[in-house]
């Protein structure tokens, strides 16, 4: 589903240049969920940008299923990231002025690929069912984070990413939103790449890489 082959990215600070991705290699399946962990500053946020083609590598390539990103124009990757890809991130980034079910709705209407049954299964398996009508500012951040999670879902990405998703949430909050987004990757069958500074949560996932000085450890 993705495969990371030799990635090398570096940022000009002051007057000289800091590498932070040294050569990266990362492969996720279809249906596998496998968390990213680094300490501070090791470039794990950076290479999910990479990913989602948020921003462009020096080096090496990334390649989500039969699509090089370096291939594509600003549009292409705008498009892949609205057709193939889930993003989530600690901050819910949800539209306040729409309610929950027009947030859900939200990114497969404008991928073009709106299921109704599995909008449905979304809305129960995430319990959101008595929120629909609601807007974002009353709800939880618990909440907030299950409507992105199925916003996020509802057009059936080939790949979830997810940036330190229960960064703003309480332990027993952070479990019980981080279960259903791997049963519900499960059954979508997409693959889920989720950064987490947490090696609680990561032990959850299938499979824990780590990044350290640039490079998967």
């Amino acid at each position: 589903m993705l495969a990371v082959s030799n990635l090398t990215k570096s940022y000009r600070s002051a007057s000289e240049t800091v590498a932070v991705l040294r050569g990266v290699n990362l492969q996720v399946a279809a249906g596998e969920s496998v968390a990213l962990t680094g300490e501070s500053g090791s470039g794990k946020s950076t290479l999910l940008h990479l990913i989602a083609g948020l921003d462009s590598a020096d080096g090496g390539e990334i390649r989500l299923a039969d699509v090089v990103l370096s291939d594509l124009t600003d549009a292409g990757r705008a498009e892949l990231r609205r057709d193939r890809l889930g993003l989530v991130f600690q901050q819910f980034n949800l539209i306040p002025s729409l309610s929950v079910e027009d947030n859900l709705k939200f990114q497969s209407r404008i991928a073009g690929r709106h299921d109704a049954k599995w909008h449905d299964e979304l809305v129960e398996r995430l319990g959101l069912r008595h929120l629909l009508r609601r807007y974002p500012e009353q709800l939880s951040g618990g909440q907030q984070q299950r409507v992105a999670i199925g916003r996020a879902l509802a057009p059936r990405p080939l790949l979830l990413l997810a940036d330190e998703p229960t960064g703003n949430l309480d332990e027993e909050t952070a479990d019980e939103v981080l279960a259903l987004a791997r049963d519900l990757v499960t059954r979508s069958g997409c693959g889920f790449l989720m950064v987490t500074h947490s090696t609680r949560l990561a032990a959850t996932l299938d499979r824990q890489v780590h990044l350290h000085a640039g490079l998967i450890a």
